[in-house]
């Protein structure tokens, strides 16, 4: 899917659901969007949002957030800075993707391949349990910090 069928595809499942598409909401949608790879708070949406519109205020980012995730549009993740941070849903993915989490510069980055489908079968054979989904977090030391520590 590019860009617009992916736009498409969030605004439509937002009026299917029976929510309107206001020009706030697509504001935090855009920023989202273009900053896909980011993991951005609500806080750091608002301030991008505003720099473009200054009709939000931040609980409209708030609000419209816990719809997005309801939604299934964003997933909401919590690192160990205990700050809530979004990452966009694309296409009704299967399980939600993995992350290795620098502890030295707070770097994020995204693992999209399925690492865990056999430790999935094991748990579901062994404890007779349904596995839908599962969250991984991997800490660390990023490759450019490790290149720094050793100049």
């Amino acid at each position: 899917m590019d860009k617009v069928q992916q736009i498409n595809f969030i605004e439509n499942k937002i009026h299917q659901s029976n929510f309107k598409l206001t020009p706030q909401r697509q504001a935090i949608i855009a920023v989202i969007y273009k900053r896909v790879n980011e993991h951005l708070s609500p806080e750091e949406i608002f301030a991008l949002v505003k720099k473009e519109s200054s009709e939000i205020g931040l609980a409209t980012v708030y609000r419209t957030l816990d719809v997005l995730v309801e939604l299934n549009i964003i997933d909401k993740i919590v690192f160990e800075d205990g700050m809530a941070r979004y990452d966009l849903t694309i296409n009704d993915k299967q399980h939600f993707h993995h992350h290795l989490l620098c502890t030295q510069c707070g770097s994020i980055e995204e693992i999209h391949e399925d690492l865990l489908e056999d430790v999935e079968r094991l748990v579901s054979q062994q404890f007779h349990f349904l596995v839908t989904d599962h969250r991984l977090t991997f800490h660390g030391v990023c490759m450019n910090c490790q290149r720094k520590s050793k100049e």
